[in-house]
Parts: C-alpha cells; structure tokens; sequence
C-alpha cells in the first residue's frame, strides 16, 4: 500500500505509542496536519511554538518517556529552539518535528526558509533533514531510539514539505524503537566503589536527575538507609528521596541550607550519582568536598572527570550499580557521623522566618503544600519563587517537580504545567511563577483554558524580575536597571479574560480562606500573591565563590527600586 511522507510519520508516531503532539501548523508543515487529521493522535494546539515544545516537555518530564513537539519552517522552527536547548539541558527526551520548505528550495532564501538542521546541530544529542519519504521509516524509530538512549535528551527531524508529500510502497513497518542497552559495568570499578564506602568515616550520597532518569529512587533510598548515607540532592535529583527522610539533608549548592553545604565540607567520601557537578551545585569546582574522595556514577562517559575528578568513575546505569551496591556492601552504623551532622543541622538551619506574615514566600509555600494533595505535580518557572520552592517544598516521589534546570528559561512553566496535566489528568498540578515569568508565554493561558486542565497557577507578584533585582543589589552596588515592572499588569484579569479563574489576594478579605478555595476548586484558576519586592533568596553563594562563602542575609545598608 501506499503512503506519502507524512502519513508514514503520522503511522510510526503511532507505533511508537504517542497520544499526543503538541504545536502550530504553517505552510511547510500541512502534509503533515493533513495526515494527523484521520489519526488517533490527540493534537495540542499552542499559541506559540516555544509553548509548544515546553508542553511536550511537561509530558516527556512527568512520563519519563518522549514526547513529540510540531512546527513549521523559518520562524515557527527557531521558536522551537529554546525549549530544545533547555531540554538538552536536563536531559529531557524531546522529539521536534519541523516542516521544511520543499527540497529544490532549500538555500534559495524562500519564504519561510531557515537552516533548522544547522540551527539544532549544537542543542540536540541528533538531527536529521530528510531527504526521501523511505528515510522517515529509518529515520523516525531512530529519534526515539536515540532520545532514549543513555544519556536522554531531544532529537529534531526536519521534513522538506515535497518529502511529506512524496507517496511510497510500504510493504513492512519498522518495529518500534526501544531502549537500548546500557553498556555492561566494569565489576572492578564497582568493587573499589564498594571499597571505598566499606572504609568511609564521613560518607554523603549526592543525587542528580540521573537517578530520577534512571527509576531507581527507591533502591538508592534503600541503599542510604543500609550504608546510613546521609544524602543531599542537586536542583535536578530533587524528589528522589523524600524531603521528610531521616537521612535527607536537602538541595546543595548556591541557594542550599547552610549545614547542608557545610557536611560536603567535612565528609571524607561522595557518592555523586547521576549528577553533572553543576556550577550552581558546586560552587567553585576546585573546592567543593575537597576533603572527600569521589565516586561518580553516569550514564553518560563525558561527564566523568569533566568537572571533578573522580577516584572511582564508573559509566554505565545508575539502577545497575544501585543494584551491585546494594548487593556487595554491608550495613552499617556511623553514631559519630550521625552526631555531627544533627549539629551542623541545628546551628545552621536554612533560615527561614517562622512569624512572618502570611504573604511571604516561605509561609505561602507551606500553605500551598498542605491545602494540595501531596502527590501532586510542582512546576516552576525561574527565579525566586523556583528557589524558594525547590528549598522548602515537602516532594515525597520522583517525577513530581517539574522546573527548568541547567537552562533557567524563564515562561518554561505554565507550558509545562499543562503538559503535566495533559500527561497526567488524575492528578493536581500546581504551578508556582512569579509576574516576570508569567508574563514571558502568558498566551499559553489560552491554552489552558482550551482544555480545561486541574493546573493551579500562583504567582508570588513582586513587580520585579527578582532574582535579577537581588543580585544587582548584593553585588551591583543597588544600580538597579531594568528589573521593575513599573506598569503592574492585572494577572488576574488576563487570566478571567483567557477564560480561567482569577483572583487577587490583595483584594480579598480572608487571603488564606480564598487561597484554599481556590486550590480546591476543579479546573484552572491563576492566583496572584503580592509578595514584598525587597525578599530575597538566602543563603546564596556568590558566582564563582566557595559554597563555604556563601551569604546567609542582605547587609544592613540597602534601599529598594
């Protein structure tokens, strides 16, 4: 039988298990649409591309498995480009999917002509331009064979529009593509690792979005738990322990509590897996534990001794290793250990205000979490209200927060909120921005209201892009410049206007009562919270400075913009 371009996408998409695509048509990509139209894939019309490709990340982030992003040539392409790059950089898997202008075209500056292959080359694990219908059955299964593999992350297929309308005999489908698997471990890296823990006085685990990549958050708890391994996590490993486990000391690095980064000073061993060393965890690379030997566990080879210089590297599958680690190291007790980091804990707790009022970040958060149901999803844009969120926040499971990690795209959040709650529709997503980031795909609200999502929106509204405003005021001598939202956009308003509920709690009576109505009430609503513009994030760790040396408060003298 026969089959054009798109129809053999549009059929391996299929196979390949996708319910859903999310995008915008244009005139390179309507071979495609045409054939999505007799299909059972469920398309999610964004209002921009970049929405687009974040939506398809909330639903490749809360599954674990790839998504697909749709686009057409030229400017619907390079809209794409910045949820691709954020995705490469958390390691999400990413499949966009990009009309073309037709092939004879190509290099002749048509309308709409941009050099999508050459623009993804840098922000993809692969990419393809496609050159003949019959390519698309090698070329399709093996996105998703790569977005998978190892290390995950986006691919991009760029599909000439005469490509998509080319017709061909297709006599058998490809067998749709699977994980691979990973490379066997080296059992002799596997026996010093398990070594090194057997002897280790001050041992810590540090947990990166690796472990939550790889399913085996509940073996590396177990694991914690027999070698009593006090554990802390990146930005990205950040629910794959409980917040509440005994042995959880929370988030490290630039915005971590102070005794969290101060026990990575002390401890004598590391066992860093699936973590990247990341500026914003370590601080300065060349002393961070620098009193500790490092085991480094990744799936990913480059990764190992790029940064840190491991004593044990090993590459392969974190599970795997769990799994040998699990199985070849005694239990053990450290009474000593245990005494000293309950110390650390006591005298330099995070430092947060317990009789603040009830429109600070830290006492918001808290409310938030026990009025929602504790499985739900957490998304964030980036900022303030991401750091005070990733502090605080009570995650019990894996997959449940959703933010934008090695890339900091501010607008990653409202889209991939309602890519959790396409994903996932039994369960309540709660989205935390503030006004810069919501303002930056607030079209995406349209969207929202489109489908009628349970995504609780709530924006800590400081009428500033804060975490830029801190940072001139701690070491830009307050030479405030372009921070301030001086005309304070109605978000509330915009939202009703969308089509969803929105309040102010500025304007109600009871805030706290109104918050709680609000979170419980079935469907979308977006909640705005005047919050103080002189908050800030704290501890912080200044760029390129110890964790050792980082700020625990503003100094006295300050002023505000």
């Amino acid at each position: 039988m026969k089959y054009s371009g798109a129809q053999i996408v549009v059929k391996l998409l299929e196979r390949q298990g996708i319910r859903m695509v999310a995008g915008i048509p244009g005139g390179a990509s309507l071979p495609l649409y045409d054939a999505l139209s007799s299909s059972s894939i469920r398309h999610i019309l964004a209002r921009h591309e970049q929405g687009a490709g974040f939506i398809a990340q909330g639903m490749a982030r809360t599954e674990g498995r790839p998504a697909v992003c749709l686009a057409s040539s030229g400017p619907g392409a390079t809209n794409l480009l910045t949820a691709v790059a954020d995705a490469k950089m958390d390691s999400i898997p990413l499949i966009a999917i990009t009309g073309q202008v037709p092939t004879a075209l190509i290099g002749t500056d048509a309308f709409q002509e941009a050099d999508t292959f050459g623009l993804m080359l840098a922000i993809t694990k692969h990419n393809w331009i496609v050159r003949s219908a019959r390519e698309l059955l090698e070329v399709i299964p093996a996105a998703f064979r790569i977005a998978m593999a190892g290390r995950p992350g986006p691919v991009a297929v760029d599909i000439p529009k005469d490509v998509q309308l080319e017709q061909i005999e297709v006599v058998q489908w490809p067998e749709p593509a699977l994980i691979p698997a990973p490379p066997p471990l080296a059992v002799s890296e596997l026996e010093q690792a398990a070594a090194l823990l057997a002897d280790a006085q001050r041992p810590v685990l540090m947990l990166g979005g690796g472990v939550v990549h790889a399913g085996c958050a509940a073996a590396i708890q177990s694991l914690a738990e027999q070698l009593e391994l006090f554990t802390v996590a990146t930005f990205m490993g950040l629910g794959a322990m409980p917040s509440t486990h005994r042995l959880f000391l929370g988030m490290l690095g630039m915005h971590g509590a102070r005794y969290t980064n101060l026990v990575l000073e002390e401890c004598d061993l590391l066992l860093a897996a699936g973590v990247r060393f990341d500026d914003r965890a370590t601080g300065e690379a060349a002393t961070f534990c620098r009193q500790a030997r490092i085991i480094h566990i990744d799936i990913d080879a480059s990764e190992l001794h790029k940064i840190k210089s491991a004593d044990v590297a090993i590459n392969g599958d974190v599970a795997q290793a769990v799994a040998y680690l699990r199985a070849h190291c005694p239990s053990a007790s450290r009474p000593s250990w245990r005494q000293r980091v309950t110390a650390l804990r006591a005298d330099y707790p995070l430092p947060i205000d317990e009789h603040a009022g009830e429109f600070t970040p830290y006492r918001l958060l808290s409310q938030i979490a026990r009025l929602v149901p504790p499985d739900c999803v957490v998304v964030t844009d980036v900022g303030q209200h991401q750091m005070w969120t990733a502090q605080v926040y009570p995650f019990t499971r894996p997959r449940q927060w959703l933010s934008s990690g090695g890339l900091g795209t501010m607008g990653f959040g409202l889209p991939a909120a309602i890519g959790a709650a396409l994903a996932q529709p039994q369960r309540t997503v709660v989205c935390i921005s503030g006004d810069g980031s919501m303002l930056m795909n607030i079209q995406e609200l349209d969207t929202l209201a489109e489908h009628g999502l349970n995504v609780k929106i709530v924006v800590l509204n400081n009428q500033h892009l804060g975490l830029v405003k801190q940072q001139q005021a701690l070491f830009y001598g307050e030479r405030y410049l372009g921070i301030r939202n001086r005309r304070a956009a109605d978000l509330a308003a915009i939202a009703r206007a969308m089509g969803i509920g929105g309040i102010d709690l500025q304007d109600c009576e009871h805030p706290l009562a109104a918050l709680d109505r609000a979170l419980a009430t079935p469907g979308p609503v977006l909640i705005n919270v005047p919050i103080d513009p002189e908050a800030m994030v704290f501890p912080m760790v200044p760029s390129g400075k110890a964790n050792r040396d980082m700020i625990l408060a503003r100094p006295a003298a300050g002023g505000g913009a």
